[in-house]
């Protein structure tokens, strides 16, 4: 079929400065904010490898909604989470209520040190002027402390960046949560980048969203279809269920064949808390969207000799495990390539 285009010559587009993902995180980890999809069956270790990505990523501030919290508490101890921000009744609702509240005064209080900081460099600047000009009475009162005689700056809890938060949510599945709550729920992972929208700062606070799962189809009270249509990132271990794999596969398998996925899927699982990591916003430096756990990239790449052996094309191809670390373009231009240890399997 031949086609033809004829440009418009007004319509082009003006593509905003905004990022989606506002946060920098180290080289090697996900772009933030994620909404993930974290699913195993009981004892699959779950809980260990969200902690680990949560550790790696540097969270500021960590909620948990979780009746199992405390069972956990070794391992989610590691995290820091304070103890006001844990919400151990999945049946209360108000608890998304609670949060999103907490996030707004984050944006609140940043907002505020930002204008209290423009007032009080407004203030050493008219205090060390030369020629002395009547200073107003509010910049003064606001910024001297009669205990010092000094002039005090304003300070922020995290610097006077913006916050980088998350939400945990853990055996939830079949709560008021996820049921009576649903509504509200779809609604927090739709907006989940917008909670907190500063007016000092472009964008927002926002919140990261971890829900793990025993069971990626429930049919009533689990993850509903906006959920899993907003995810940014899976966690995949190991299922039996044939039924759920395949929806996994049809919602997960637009970058390669269904093959070729069910193939990455199982070297991924292959092992005792083996997971499937699949990251849809990959940043540029990743060699792929798919790792084995975290720290394995497995990088398929397509053959050119499918259709010539008989094959549907794209259901052969080469698998490079092992990649302890790669090259970060952005940041390692002119160093030394690290060392890559490549292996091979058909796909």
């Amino acid at each position: 079929m031949n086609i033809k285009t004829q440009r418009c010559k007004t319509m082009d587009l003006n593509i905003s400065k905004g990022k989606p993902f506002a946060y920098e995180t180290p080289d090697e980890c996900p772009k933030a904010h994620i909404n993930m999809g974290v699913n195993a069956k009981r004892g699959g270790g779950k809980t260990e490898i969200v902690v680990n990505l949560l550790e790696k990523m540097n969270y500021d501030r960590i909620f948990v909604i979780s009746p199992t919290m405390l069972s956990n508490k070794d391992v989610m101890s590691r995290l820091n989470i304070e103890e006001e921000d844990i919400y151990d009744d999945p049946d209360n609702i108000s608890c998304l209520d609670d949060i999103k509240e907490k996030i707004e005064d984050e944006a609140k209080a940043l907002d505020k040190y930002l204008d209290d900081i423009k007032k009080y460099n407004l203030l050493m600047r008219l205090i060390n002027r030369k020629d002395k000009i009547d200073i107003p009475d509010e910049l003064l009162i606001n910024f001297y402390n009669p205990l010092t005689g000094n002039f005090e700056k304003p300070t922020h809890k995290w610097g006077g960046k913006k916050p980088m938060c998350a939400l945990l949510c853990d055996d939830c599945v079949g709560s008021m949560l996820f049921t009576k709550g649903i509504r509200r729920l779809n609604k927090m992972v739709i907006l989940h980048r917008h909670i907190g929208g500063l007016t000092n700062m472009d964008g927002a606070i926002g919140l990261s969203l971890i829900f793990l799962l025993q069971s990626y189809i429930v049919q009533f009270g689990g993850v509903s279809t906006t959920m899993r249509n907003n995810f940014t990132h899976m966690l995949l271990g190991k299922t039996k269920n044939e039924k759920e794999l395949n929806k996994i596969v049809e919602e997960f398998s637009g970058e390669i064949s269904p093959e070729q996925f069910l193939k990455v899927y199982t070297y991924a699982t292959s092992e005792q808390f083996g997971f499937l990591f699949i990251d849809l916003h990959k940043k540029d430096n990743h060699p792929s969207m798919f790792r084995k756990n975290l720290n394995e990239f497995i990088i398929v790449e397509d053959f050119c000799d499918c259709e010539s052996r008989g094959l549907p094309k794209g259901s052969c191809g080469k698998m490079v495990q092992n990649i302890d670390e790669f090259k970060d373009k952005s940041k390692q231009k002119g160093k030394k390539t690290k060392k890559v240890i490549e292996t091979t399997t058909n796909l």
